[in-house]
């Protein structure tokens, strides 16, 4: 079945998360994503290991897939004469280097633009292409801080914390695949294409969602409250009589079934926690109530009693916890590949459930340079140029 994005053809330049993983996202819906890597070495992530499947790192396999990968030394003339012929022949451009590297190379917007006006030309950066820090390096880490989620995760009385994983990095990719999409519509219409600036400290300013609406209308600023919800009661973990356990009631309507679940309908009752305003007003004397009541039970007897009964509620679950699930599962968010150096390899599946046009694995990621060969002749170059482009060391 043929992908929504069939017959795109994507330019990707950038390495390690937030572009790679944009650009899969892209190929996971059939457009034809061709990878450029430094000869040698090619995407840092490469030697990001251990662990490792066959010759590849885990962390370059999970964003990589569904690619074809050529090798270009940028730094030569001829490389960059081949960057812009492959530009010349694609629709979406992808890169995440530093603002200014690629206009000083020739490589950025305006002259591309010049040769492919329709070319929809992607910047990833860490601050974006405006403003006094535009050349700084951005990292994820760093970003978490500076963009105030650190500020906001963590105990209510422990250090900052950053979020178990780069996702600062996923959020601009997401956000950078949504620009695409919605510019490839607008070249639909008016055959011009457009230069998109994704901004990593943008990105993670923009899910500041509620917490950032709370301190804009409210005017405090916004604290730590550790698994806990600054606008919902009760919204937060507690611990069954073994384990740890979520609950998130998000209505009045389900904190009165919840308190007839855990045998306490009185406490729906009382004007202090009747509703939502007032069990947030009265928020440490709910939730050390309710904490008395459900340590009496094991974690797994409430879950099967609320999912029974439609309370919001789940486990925690450890990493090969999530993959045994039933319902994870049953979404094929794991899925197996083929790969030459190491076999059978397992990786996350795509989110996104297309009736007509769904994502597909049918690529394993690339090789370093697996696909040079193939891609040079496509663009037109014959055995004997490819031969002297590599005895130069351009690929």
């Amino acid at each position: 079945m043929a992908g929504a994005l069939e017959g795109i053809r994507v330019l990707d330049l950038s390495r390690v998360l937030a572009g790679p993983l944009c650009a899969m996202m892209l190929a996971d819906l059939g457009a034809d994503v061709i990878k450029v890597e430094r000869p040698g070495g090619g995407d840092e992530t490469r030697e990001w290991g251990p662990p490792w499947a066959g010759t590849e790192s885990a962390y370059y396999l999970c964003v990589n897939r569904n690619k074809r990968s050529v090798t270009v030394d940028m730094k030569s003339d001829e490389g960059r004469a081949l960057v812009r012929r492959l530009a010349a022949d694609a629709d979406i451009l992808v890169e995440n280097f530093k603002t200014g590297t690629l206009d000083r190379m020739g490589l950025g917007y305006e002259a591309l633009k010049a040769e492919n006006p329709g070319l929809i030309y992607c910047s990833i950066t860490g601050f974006g292409q405006t403003g006094p820090d535009a050349d700084q390096p951005g990292y994820d880490f760093a970003i978490q801080g500076r963009g105030g989620v650190m500020s906001i995760t963590g105990e209510i009385d422990g250090p900052p914390m950053k979020v178990g994983l780069a996702i600062v990095d996923v959020t601009a990719a997401m956000n950078a695949a949504i620009a695409i999409l919605a510019a490839l519509e607008s070249r639909h219409r008016t055959g011009v294409g457009q230069s998109i600036d994704i901004s990593l400290l943008d990105s993670q300013v923009a899910w500041l969602i509620n917490r950032a609406s709370n301190y804009l209308v409210g005017g405090a600023t916004p604290k730590r409250y550790g698994n806990a919800h600054p606008n919902i009661v009760p919204y937060e973990t507690f611990r069954g009589s073994d384990k740890w356990f979520n609950v998130a009631v998000g209505n009045d309507s389900q904190f009165r079934r919840f308190t007839q679940l855990i045998d306490a309908p009185e406490l729906a009752s009382e004007p202090r926690f009747a509703t939502n305003p007032m069990r947030v007003e009265n928020r440490g004397e709910l939730i050390a109530t309710l904490a008395g009541y459900l340590e009496r039970r094991p974690a797994d007897e409430w879950l099967a009693l609320f999912h029974r009964e439609k309370i919001p509620a789940g486990p925690i679950n450890s990493i090969p916890e999530v993959f045994e699930d039933p319902q994870v599962i049953a979404r094929e968010m794991m899925v197996e590949m083929q790969h030459p150096t190491a076999g059978t390899i397992k990786l996350v599946g795509s989110p996104l459930k297309m009736s007509e046009t769904p994502a597909a694995y049918y690529r394993h990621p690339p090789l370093l340079g697996e696909h040079t060969d193939e891609v040079l002749a496509e663009l037109g170059y014959d055995e004997s140029e490819v031969a002297a482009l590599r005895a130069s060391g351009t690929v």
